[in-house]
Order: structure tokens, then sequence, then C-alpha cells
């Protein structure tokens, strides 16, 4: 009796086993159905909620990505969507972004739009000579069919290009070769060329080792795996040029406010490029932006790590001079890189002419003269070590 029993248990208790298993499969199916059902249902929300020009989907901050355009190395930038603002000359409070695909309007002539370039322009880098052939350039970026004309979608996607300072710092800097060439855009989103070689130097390492590595340690780590002496020294030629041709240069003056090795980086022929152009500001800008600021002491005035002036503690304001010129903080960054692994023969000579440089105080402006020399005698020592190499 117990053997015709023991087969008929082992059947039902395999049938219950079997029926749990086939439950939990439906389970589970059930789920992921409901899952892929209601993520779909707010993509879809999201997409056809978001109508305007050339953002398939709301970028947060900035997004980066590689590709090409023809035989060119880019990368795709967008830069999109709710952020803080703060807009240069006024006082500095969050704001939302205000959506910038609609203008110009329907029936602005060629002749409006060019006036409306021409005041955007006048508002980020003041009054200045040459900002109606500036204005032409930028029209002429706007064909993008290159018919001769600009048309109203051609006009919009060029007038939410241009509320991007980066932008439109790095096409006043482009001439020169300072900045990736920008190749092509729609709206906001936007490909550059592509910089193969970054940052300047500095090793990253994991967050956690951070905080334990002392910063004369770390200043060390920073210098491994930069490239040859004679390579350096072009880079950084590279580095005095861009310094020298935003003083004073054809569309005002401009600040270098954040010198961080990871805006800038280098080409395949070792010429300096800056992958950042954020870094830089117009110097009207940051007067007006310190005019603006309140103050209670002088670490109150300061624009990014690198810019900032003195506390006028009667007036409670901060002053708009700048207390150190770009070439000061240009030779700070430069100081370790150059020195390691200087020739014997240089370092004592190079040593001296860079701290000679970071000990520059006050504008540009006030020190044509000093300025001038230090940055004219630094290139010709750099110059006369790389002339006769292949690196030249």
């Amino acid at each position: 009796m117990a053997r015709r029993l023991f087969p008929r248990a082992w059947i039902n208790k395999s049938f219950y086993f079997q029926a749990r298993i086939s439950f939990v499969r439906v389970k589970y199916l059930f789920l992921t159905w409901l899952t892929v059902f209601v993520g779909g249902w707010v993509v879809y929300v999201q997409y056809s909620n978001y109508t305007e020009l050339c953002r398939g989907h709301e970028c947060k901050n900035a997004i980066v990505y590689t590709g090409g355009w023809g035989d060119v190395d880019g990368v795709i930038r967008c830069r999109v969507g709710e952020v803080l603002h703060y807009e240069l000359g006024e006082e500095p409070e969050p704001r939302r972004e205000a959506a910038v695909f609609d203008k110009p309007t329907r029936g602005t002539s060629v002749k409006k739009f060019r006036e409306m370039v021409f005041n955007h322009f006048k508002s980020k880098l003041g009054e200045q000579a040459n900002l109606a052939s500036l204005v032409t350039k930028i029209l002429t970026v706007a064909d993008g069919n290159k018919d001769g004309h600009v048309s109203l979608p051609e006009a919009r996607s060029a007038w939410a290009l241009l509320q991007l300072d980066e932008v439109l710092l790095g096409l006043l800097l482009q001439d020169r070769g300072h900045t990736p060439r920008l190749l092509g855009f729609c709206g906001d989103l936007y490909v550059t060329e592509r910089v193969p070689y970054g940052p300047l130097y500095g090793l990253s390492l994991p967050w956690p080792l951070e905080a334990w590595v002392p910063s004369q340690a770390r200043r060390s780590m920073d210098q491994w795996f930069t490239p040859s002496w004679p390579r350096k020294a072009k880079i950084s030629m590279g580095l005095l040029e861009l310094v020298e041709d935003i003083f004073h240069g054809n569309y005002g003056s401009f600040l270098m406010c954040d010198l961080s090795a990871d805006h800038f980086g280098y080409t395949d022929r070792h010429d300096l490029r800056l992958t950042d152009p954020r870094a830089i500001v117009s110097e009207d800008a940051f007067r007006r932006t310190m005019r603006a600021l309140h103050c209670e002491k002088d670490d109150d005035c300061v624009l990014g790590p690198d810019c900032r002036t003195s506390c006028n503690m009667a007036q409670r304001r901060c002053r708009e001079e700048v207390t150190q010129p770009n070439l000061a903080k240009a030779c700070g960054a430069l100081r370790d890189y150059l020195l390691r692994g200087a020739p014997s023969e240089l370092r004592e000579e190079l040593e001296r002419q860079l701290y000679a440089c970071m000990a520059l105080r006050g504008s540009a402006g006030q020190m044509d003269m000093e300025h001038s020399l230090i940055l004219n005698n630094l290139k010709a020592l750099l110059w006369r070590q790389i002339s006769h190499t292949k690196d030249s």
C-alpha cells in the first residue's frame, strides 16, 4: 500500500512545484510588462510635451558625446534645460532659463536681426570698435546652407547658440587657433573639433584617496605622464600667446578666471587649445559684476577660482580692478609644468623669470610696459630652446 501511495505523493508534489514555477513566471512577466508600459508612457509624455528646436530630450546641465563631422573627430555638446544661471553684471541671483527658440519673431528683417545680435554682443563685451565686423562674421556662420541669406529658422538657431557665453568666447578666439573650431550647430546643440589630449596635466585619483594625499605630493603626481620638455615648452608658448591675444584684443580685454588644467588640452602637434571658454570672461562684464557685489571682506570679491579684487570697506562694495593679471596666473599654472624636466643649463633662469612673472600685481592695463617685457622675455627664453627641434 505504501509503495502505491509514494509515486502518487511524488506526482502531487511535482505538479505543485511546476505550478508554483509557472505562477512565479507569470508574476514576473506581468511586472516586467507593467514596468515597460509605465516607462514607455513616461518617455512618451516627456517627448510629446517637448517641442523646442533640436532638443530630442532635455539635457541636464551639460552632456558631451564624441562623434564625427566628415573626416574630422568632433565633440557634440548640449547645454539646455532649467539650470541655475548667473547674469554677469547683475546681482548673482538664480533664475530660470527662458526659452530662446522663439526669437527672432516671424517678420523680423535681417537688419533688425543684425541689430539684435549687435546689442547682445554689446551687453556681453561692452562698447567695442569692432562689434559690427563680429556681427557680420556671426551672420555668415548663421547661414547654414550658404545660400547668401539667413532664413528665420537659421536666425533662431543662431540666436539660441549665442545665448551660450562659451560659444561666443570660443568664436572670438577661434581665428587665432586658441579654441577648437565650431563645426556645426542646431540651436544650443553644437559640434566642435575634438582635442585629442587633455587635461593639460594632472592625475585623476579615486575620491577616497584625494583627501589623504598631501598637497605637495599631489603637485608632484600631477606632473607624471606629461610630454617631453621641448613639447611642454611649445604647449606653454601657446598659453602665453593666449594671454597676449586676450590682453587688449580685437573685441576688448578678457580675464582668465579659471586656469585649472582641466580647461586646457593640446593637439597632436602640441598646440594648446582652450577646451572650456567659460574659464574666460570679458573685463567689462567682470567690472559690472564686481560693482554689483556687496562685501564684508576681500574673499567676497571673487569670480571663479582665479579672479578676485579687494573689498572697499567704507562702501561695502568690491573694487573693479583685479589684484593679479592674467600673465601672473598663467605663470603660476605653468611653474611646476615647465620646471619639471627642464634642461639644467636653463632651469635657474627659467625659474627666475617664472617667479618674476608670478609676482606681477594689479591689472595689466596699469603695467603695460612691465607686463609686455616679462611676457616677451619668457617667450624668447622658451623659443630659443625649441626653435631648432622638430617640436617647434
